[in-house]
């Protein structure tokens, strides 16, 4: 969970039970076990409410029943979805909603983000359907709710299909696409629903099936490569008997790729925003010649925050990729304590006036990594994404349809891209 969250609070009082437990342990048990991301029981030292009695912890009257509040951060759909119990639970109290942004959700930095377990970072609360839910039901859920897509499955949970908004377009008849109703006033929304009502179309007919689907103990590595490879936002997660346990996107991929990432990797300039690559390309790139010498290809790297240089010829057709990576591990001069002074500076951005490089015998063309994996102005992100967690390249260059360079894709504007479309 990362970016737009809500908040609840939920006031109760220390004496308020539910079912023979004390309210607010019953509610917290309640959201573990629906798959919430996280809730805090306090209690308070003093209070009232609407019955306007003031209670404290004072030593005069140590049985006071004590105001409880329990904060639950989660994102829209599991809010959305567990909100509704929670107010049944709660007959005395108060419940408020407020936007925050989440900074910052985990349990723990991996060394290794792509070889960990699908269930650490997936979804285990999804919002499905029935095979017999109305469309106009599921119409509602996609375009009103923002659900982005609805597993569908049977009464014993096991996984038969999944409905996006793709499928209400091809098999339903819908013209209007998941993102546009903002562009729709409410009279026409209220006409597209109506159309639907009552109509022959059921989650079963319109829903895309066989469904490729990844097990709870896959690598994430695994499960980015599907997506890549079918073009996919997201996969169901099921257990060996097929039941629904939960949902794996790539934007949950990229975030953890990201999350994980040691700290001298992160860009030191705030990601571009857009929905492709154009847009979200950074077009001020290093650039050298074949023939540069290692000052060169240093200065050129001295340049950018990118910690890369690409290799293009007179046409700026791109030739190869240089990191201070690729030095370290291919110049002779590697354990020059001048070249790696300089290299060092590219991760702390030192401004110090550093020593110039007298070597003359070594060229770009040899120090290069090749062949260069790069990217189209018309590629999708979703391929974007499947190259960089394939060959684990953080920064993609991006070229023309002649092959000239036009910018650089990196990971973190990916991540914002994906996260728009």
């Amino acid at each position: 969970m990362q970016g737009k969250a809500y908040r609840i609070i939920i006031y109760v009082s220390e004496d308020d039970h539910y079912r023979g437990r004390p309210l607010y342990v019953a509610l917290l048990e309640m959201l573990r076990r629906e798959g919430a991301s996280g809730a805090t029981a306090t209690r308070g030292l003093a209070g009232f409410g609407a019955r306007s009695r003031i209670h404290t912890a004072s030593l005069a009257d140590l049985s006071a029943a004590l105001p409880i509040s329990v904060v639950w951060v989660d994102n829209y759909e599991e809010i959305e979805r567990i909100l509704p119990v929670v107010r049944t639970m709660v007959d005395d109290g108060m419940i408020t909603r407020e936007d925050i942004e989440v900074v910052q959700y985990a349990a723990g930095r991996n060394p290794e983000p792509l070889e960990q377990p699908v269930q650490t970072i997936m979804r285990s609360g999804v919002t499905t359907v029935k095979p017999a839910t109305p469309v106009a039901d599921l119409v509602a859920l996609l375009m009103q709710r923002g659900y982005r897509s609805l597993p569908v499955v049977d009464e014993q949970r096991k996984l038969v299909g999944i409905i996006t908004d793709g499928d209400l377009m091809r098999r339903a008849g819908l013209l209007t696409r998941l993102g546009l109703q903002d562009k729709l006033t409410p009279e026409q929304m209220q006409e597209q629903l109506a159309a639907l009502q009552g109509g022959p179309h059921t989650a079963e007919a319109i829903m895309t099936r066989p469904i490729i689907t990844v097990r709870p103990d896959d690598k994430v590595r695994q499960a980015a490569a599907l997506m890549g490879e079918h073009s996919l936002k997201r996969l169901p997660v099921i257990d060996d008997s097929g039941h629904l346990v939960g949902l794996i996107s790539r934007v949950d991929v990229l975030r953890s790729v990201e999350y994980h990432q040691q700290s001298d990797e992160a860009e030191v300039t705030a990601p571009r925003t857009g929905a492709s690559i154009p847009e979200l390309m950074n077009g001020d790139v290093p650039t050298v010649h074949p023939d540069a010498r290692l000052e060169e290809i240093v200065r050129a790297l001295e340049s950018s925050y990118q910690r890369r240089v690409v290799v293009v010829d007179e046409a700026r057709h791109v030739l190869g990729i240089i990191t201070d990576g690729d030095l370290l591990r291919r110049s002779r001069y590697a354990q020059d304590p001048g070249l790696l002074r300089r290299l060092r500076n590219l991760v702390t951005r030192h401004k110090e006036q550093m020593v110039t490089l007298p070597y003359a015998g070594e060229t770009a063309g040899q120090l290069m990594t090749l062949p260069v994996i790069t990217v189209n102005l018309d590629t999708g992100l979703g391929e974007a994404l499947s190259l960089m967690l394939r060959y684990q390249i953080k920064r993609l260059p991006v070229v023309n349809a002649d092959g000239v360079l036009q910018g650089l894709l990196g990971r973190n504007s990916l991540l914002n891209g994906l996260i728009v479309s």
